[in-house]
Protein backbone atom coordinates (compact mmCIF):
# COMPACT_ATOMS: atom_id res chain seq x y z
CA UNK A 1 0.00 0.00 0.00
CA UNK A 2 2.68 2.23 0.39
CA UNK A 3 3.85 1.69 -3.07
CA UNK A 4 0.34 3.28 -4.14
CA UNK A 5 0.34 6.28 -1.84
CA UNK A 6 3.70 7.08 -2.49
CA UNK A 7 2.66 6.57 -6.86
CA UNK A 8 -0.07 8.68 -6.05
CA UNK A 9 1.65 11.86 -4.81
CA UNK A 10 3.93 11.51 -7.74
CA UNK A 11 1.57 12.01 -10.05
CA UNK A 12 0.54 15.12 -8.95
CA UNK A 13 3.65 17.12 -9.03
CA UNK A 14 3.96 20.41 -7.24
CA UNK A 15 1.46 19.55 -4.57
CA UNK A 16 4.36 18.93 -1.86
CA UNK A 17 5.81 22.23 -2.23
CA UNK A 18 9.83 22.57 -1.57
CA UNK A 19 10.39 18.60 -0.85
CA UNK A 20 9.20 17.93 -3.88
CA UNK A 21 11.64 20.19 -5.45
CA UNK A 22 14.10 19.04 -3.65
CA UNK A 23 13.74 15.23 -4.39
CA UNK A 24 13.20 17.01 -7.91
CA UNK A 25 17.02 18.29 -7.60
CA UNK A 26 18.62 14.97 -6.51
CA UNK A 27 16.98 13.24 -9.26
CA UNK A 28 18.54 16.09 -11.34
CA UNK A 29 21.59 15.84 -9.81
CA UNK A 30 21.99 11.98 -10.12
CA UNK A 31 20.93 12.03 -13.77
CA UNK A 32 23.40 14.53 -14.63
CA UNK A 33 26.30 12.52 -12.62
CA UNK A 34 25.48 9.61 -14.92
CA UNK A 35 25.57 11.50 -17.84
CA UNK A 36 29.22 13.39 -16.89
CA UNK A 37 30.47 9.58 -15.73
CA UNK A 38 28.98 8.11 -19.39
CA UNK A 39 31.18 10.88 -21.04
CA UNK A 40 34.44 10.09 -19.30
CA UNK A 41 34.60 6.52 -19.29
CA UNK A 42 32.08 5.50 -22.44
CA UNK A 43 30.92 2.42 -22.44
CA UNK A 44 29.69 -0.32 -25.50
CA UNK A 45 26.30 -0.48 -26.19
CA UNK A 46 24.41 -3.59 -24.09
CA UNK A 47 23.38 -4.81 -27.33
CA UNK A 48 25.43 -4.41 -30.50
CA UNK A 49 28.68 -3.65 -28.25
CA UNK A 50 28.86 -0.39 -30.64
CA UNK A 51 30.75 2.81 -28.45
CA UNK A 52 28.00 5.13 -26.63
CA UNK A 53 28.83 8.56 -27.83
CA UNK A 54 26.19 10.32 -25.94
CA UNK A 55 25.41 11.29 -21.88
CA UNK A 56 22.52 8.74 -21.51
CA UNK A 57 21.42 6.63 -18.74
CA UNK A 58 20.17 4.08 -21.05
CA UNK A 59 22.95 1.71 -22.08
CA UNK A 60 21.60 1.16 -25.67
CA UNK A 61 22.57 2.98 -28.70
CA UNK A 62 20.85 5.21 -30.84
CA UNK A 63 21.27 2.75 -33.95
CA UNK A 64 19.80 0.15 -31.95
CA UNK A 65 16.83 2.15 -30.31
CA UNK A 66 15.77 3.36 -33.84
CA UNK A 67 15.95 0.11 -35.23
CA UNK A 68 13.06 -1.15 -33.09
CA UNK A 69 10.29 -1.53 -35.54
CA UNK A 70 6.96 0.15 -34.99
CA UNK A 71 3.64 -2.24 -34.44
CA UNK A 72 2.36 -0.90 -38.35
CA UNK A 73 -0.78 1.32 -38.78
CA UNK A 74 -2.94 -1.30 -40.43
CA UNK A 75 -3.91 -3.57 -36.95
CA UNK A 76 -6.74 -4.82 -35.52
CA UNK A 77 -8.87 -2.68 -33.84
CA UNK A 78 -9.08 -4.69 -30.96
CA UNK A 79 -5.92 -6.70 -30.06
CA UNK A 80 -3.31 -4.59 -32.11
CA UNK A 81 -2.28 -7.35 -33.92
CA UNK A 82 -0.46 -6.28 -37.68
CA UNK A 83 -2.83 -7.39 -40.21
CA UNK A 84 -0.59 -6.25 -43.49
CA UNK A 85 -2.38 -6.08 -46.72
CA UNK A 86 -6.14 -6.12 -45.45
CA UNK A 87 -8.59 -3.95 -45.92
CA UNK A 88 -11.84 -2.62 -43.85
CA UNK A 89 -14.79 -2.67 -45.12
CA UNK A 90 -17.19 0.02 -45.36
CA UNK A 91 -18.48 0.54 -42.00
CA UNK A 92 -16.85 -2.53 -40.45
CA UNK A 93 -14.64 -2.28 -37.50
CA UNK A 94 -11.21 -4.14 -38.87
CA UNK A 95 -10.74 -7.30 -36.04
CA UNK A 96 -8.81 -10.28 -36.58
CA UNK A 97 -10.08 -13.63 -36.61
CA UNK A 98 -9.36 -14.06 -32.91
CA UNK A 99 -11.17 -10.50 -32.30
CA UNK A 100 -14.19 -11.42 -34.52
CA UNK A 101 -14.73 -14.48 -32.25
CA UNK A 102 -14.57 -12.54 -29.31
CA UNK A 103 -11.46 -14.04 -27.86
CA UNK A 104 -10.26 -11.72 -25.60
CA UNK A 105 -11.70 -10.23 -22.12
CA UNK A 106 -9.40 -6.57 -22.71
CA UNK A 107 -11.40 -3.87 -24.59
CA UNK A 108 -8.31 -2.97 -26.28
CA UNK A 109 -4.19 -3.94 -26.44
CA UNK A 110 -1.56 -1.53 -28.24
CA UNK A 111 2.21 -2.57 -28.40
CA UNK A 112 4.77 -0.38 -29.26
CA UNK A 113 7.20 -2.43 -31.59
CA UNK A 114 7.27 -5.69 -33.10
CA UNK A 115 8.99 -8.35 -30.62
CA UNK A 116 12.30 -9.49 -32.71
CA UNK A 117 16.16 -8.61 -33.19
CA UNK A 118 17.38 -5.74 -31.00
CA UNK A 119 13.88 -5.49 -29.46
CA UNK A 120 14.08 -8.88 -27.77
CA UNK A 121 18.05 -8.01 -26.41
CA UNK A 122 16.56 -4.91 -24.99
CA UNK A 123 13.61 -6.42 -23.13
CA UNK A 124 15.30 -9.44 -21.51
CA UNK A 125 17.94 -6.69 -20.33
CA UNK A 126 14.81 -4.77 -18.80
CA UNK A 127 13.56 -8.00 -17.23
CA UNK A 128 17.26 -9.98 -15.64
CA UNK A 129 19.28 -6.81 -15.10
CA UNK A 130 16.44 -4.13 -14.00
CA UNK A 131 17.61 -1.54 -15.95
CA UNK A 132 15.47 1.33 -14.38
CA UNK A 133 16.14 4.21 -17.12
CA UNK A 134 15.38 1.95 -20.12
CA UNK A 135 12.16 1.08 -18.46
CA UNK A 136 11.65 4.96 -18.56
CA UNK A 137 12.06 4.80 -21.86
CA UNK A 138 9.64 1.85 -22.49
CA UNK A 139 7.41 4.27 -20.38
CA UNK A 140 8.20 7.47 -22.87
CA UNK A 141 7.01 5.42 -25.61
CA UNK A 142 3.90 3.89 -24.37
CA UNK A 143 2.73 7.81 -23.44
CA UNK A 144 3.15 8.43 -27.42
CA UNK A 145 1.23 5.42 -28.04
CA UNK A 146 -1.60 6.55 -25.35
CA UNK A 147 -2.13 9.93 -27.06
CA UNK A 148 -1.90 8.94 -30.35
CA UNK A 149 -5.23 7.00 -30.13
CA UNK A 150 -7.37 8.73 -32.49
CA UNK A 151 -10.45 8.46 -30.33
CA UNK A 152 -8.53 9.25 -27.49
CA UNK A 153 -7.86 7.29 -23.94
CA UNK A 154 -9.66 7.63 -20.44
CA UNK A 155 -8.02 5.65 -17.35
CA UNK A 156 -8.79 5.95 -14.13
CA UNK A 157 -5.61 3.28 -12.71
CA UNK A 158 -2.10 1.83 -14.24
CA UNK A 159 -1.60 -1.52 -13.37
CA UNK A 160 1.58 -3.69 -13.52
CA UNK A 161 1.05 -7.32 -14.95
CA UNK A 162 1.98 -9.17 -11.44
CA UNK A 163 4.15 -11.71 -11.07
CA UNK A 164 3.86 -13.97 -8.34
CA UNK A 165 4.77 -13.68 -5.08
CA UNK A 166 7.51 -16.02 -5.39
CA UNK A 167 8.89 -15.52 -8.67
CA UNK A 168 9.40 -11.56 -8.02
CA UNK A 169 10.72 -12.33 -4.43
CA UNK A 170 13.31 -14.49 -5.98
CA UNK A 171 13.94 -11.80 -9.35
CA UNK A 172 13.41 -9.17 -6.45
CA UNK A 173 11.44 -6.69 -8.42
CA UNK A 174 8.46 -6.95 -11.52
CA UNK A 175 9.72 -6.08 -15.05
CA UNK A 176 6.20 -4.95 -16.07
CA UNK A 177 6.37 -2.22 -12.84
CA UNK A 178 9.28 -0.93 -14.25
CA UNK A 179 7.30 0.66 -17.47
CA UNK A 180 4.09 0.98 -15.60
CA UNK A 181 5.28 3.02 -12.72
CA UNK A 182 7.57 5.99 -14.75
CA UNK A 183 4.47 5.80 -17.45
CA UNK A 184 1.68 6.42 -14.51
CA UNK A 185 3.92 9.21 -13.38
CA UNK A 186 3.80 10.84 -17.45
CA UNK A 187 0.04 10.08 -17.41
CA UNK A 188 -0.49 11.85 -13.98
CA UNK A 189 -2.26 8.77 -13.09
CA UNK A 190 -2.26 6.66 -9.78
CA UNK A 191 -0.38 3.65 -9.70
CA UNK A 192 -1.84 0.13 -8.28
CA UNK A 193 1.07 -2.12 -8.36
CA UNK A 194 -0.89 -4.40 -5.69
CA UNK A 195 -4.04 -4.62 -6.95
CA UNK A 196 -3.65 -7.17 -9.10
CA UNK A 197 -2.20 -10.53 -7.90
CA UNK A 198 -1.02 -13.65 -9.73
CA UNK A 199 -2.39 -16.61 -7.27
CA UNK A 200 -0.73 -19.51 -9.36
CA UNK A 201 2.62 -20.03 -10.27
CA UNK A 202 3.66 -20.50 -13.96
CA UNK A 203 4.90 -24.00 -14.87
CA UNK A 204 8.86 -24.82 -14.73
CA UNK A 205 8.42 -25.58 -17.72
CA UNK A 206 11.24 -23.39 -19.73
CA UNK A 207 8.77 -23.22 -23.49
CA UNK A 208 5.01 -23.70 -23.24
CA UNK A 209 2.72 -25.01 -26.14
CA UNK A 210 0.35 -22.46 -27.09
CA UNK A 211 -2.19 -24.86 -25.42
CA UNK A 212 -0.05 -24.71 -22.11
CA UNK A 213 0.10 -20.74 -22.38
CA UNK A 214 -3.14 -20.51 -22.12
CA UNK A 215 -3.89 -23.09 -19.65
CA UNK A 216 -1.15 -21.64 -17.43
CA UNK A 217 -3.38 -18.22 -16.92
CA UNK A 218 -6.48 -19.16 -16.91
CA UNK A 219 -7.83 -18.43 -13.40
CA UNK A 220 -4.36 -17.67 -12.37
CA UNK A 221 -5.43 -13.77 -11.34
CA UNK A 222 -7.31 -12.21 -8.66
CA UNK A 223 -7.86 -8.35 -7.71
CA UNK A 224 -6.24 -8.16 -3.95
CA UNK A 225 -8.56 -8.28 -1.04
CA UNK A 226 -10.35 -4.99 -0.45
CA UNK A 227 -9.00 -3.26 -2.81
CA UNK A 228 -11.40 -0.81 -4.99
CA UNK A 229 -11.99 -2.09 -8.50
CA UNK A 230 -15.69 -0.79 -9.09
CA UNK A 231 -16.35 1.24 -12.58
CA UNK A 232 -12.47 1.75 -12.83
CA UNK A 233 -10.70 2.35 -16.39
CA UNK A 234 -7.92 0.38 -16.00
CA UNK A 235 -4.22 0.73 -18.10
CA UNK A 236 -2.89 -2.82 -17.55
CA UNK A 237 0.77 -2.71 -18.72
CA UNK A 238 3.39 -5.71 -19.31
CA UNK A 239 6.44 -6.21 -21.15
CA UNK A 240 5.41 -8.63 -24.09
CA UNK A 241 1.68 -9.29 -26.43
CA UNK A 242 2.60 -13.15 -26.97
CA UNK A 243 -0.78 -15.00 -27.09
CA UNK A 244 -2.92 -12.23 -25.51
CA UNK A 245 -3.40 -15.00 -22.86
CA UNK A 246 -1.80 -12.81 -19.71
CA UNK A 247 -3.61 -9.73 -20.79
CA UNK A 248 -6.87 -11.59 -21.10
CA UNK A 249 -6.76 -13.58 -17.50
CA UNK A 250 -6.25 -10.17 -15.71
CA UNK A 251 -8.56 -8.61 -17.66
CA UNK A 252 -11.19 -11.15 -16.53
CA UNK A 253 -10.57 -10.74 -13.08
CA UNK A 254 -10.65 -7.40 -13.50
CA UNK A 255 -13.75 -7.77 -15.21
CA UNK A 256 -15.34 -9.76 -12.77
CA UNK A 257 -14.14 -7.77 -9.89
CA UNK A 258 -16.45 -4.71 -11.82
CA UNK A 259 -13.33 -2.51 -13.37
CA UNK A 260 -15.43 -0.69 -16.27
CA UNK A 261 -12.97 -1.28 -18.86
CA UNK A 262 -9.33 -2.70 -19.62
CA UNK A 263 -6.90 -1.59 -21.57
CA UNK A 264 -3.97 -3.20 -22.45
CA UNK A 265 -0.39 -2.06 -23.19
CA UNK A 266 2.54 -3.66 -23.58
CA UNK A 267 6.46 -3.11 -25.19
CA UNK A 268 6.51 -5.70 -27.77
CA UNK A 269 3.88 -7.43 -29.90
CA UNK A 270 5.00 -11.22 -31.06
CA UNK A 271 3.17 -11.55 -34.39
CA UNK A 272 2.25 -14.92 -34.36
CA UNK A 273 -0.99 -16.94 -33.60
CA UNK A 274 -2.43 -16.20 -30.60
CA UNK A 275 -4.86 -19.33 -30.62
CA UNK A 276 -3.73 -22.92 -30.62
CA UNK A 277 -6.82 -24.06 -32.31
CA UNK A 278 -6.60 -21.05 -35.13
CA UNK A 279 -6.17 -22.38 -38.89
CA UNK A 280 -7.03 -19.35 -40.15
CA UNK A 281 -3.80 -17.36 -39.22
Amino acid sequence: MAEESSSRDSAAPGQHGVPSQRRSSRSWLAEAGDALISVLFPAGCRICDRLLTRASRVPICEECLSSFERVAAIACEVCGRPLPGWKRAEGQPLLCPACQDKTYAFDRARSFAVYEGALVRAILLLKFEQIEPLGSWFAERLVELVKGQVDGLQADVVVPVPLHRQRERERGYNQAALISKPLAKRLRLPHKAVLLMRTRARPDKRILSLEERWESVRGAFATRPGSQVDNLRVLLVDDVFTTGATLDACARALREAGAKSVFGLTIARAVRNPLPDSSAW
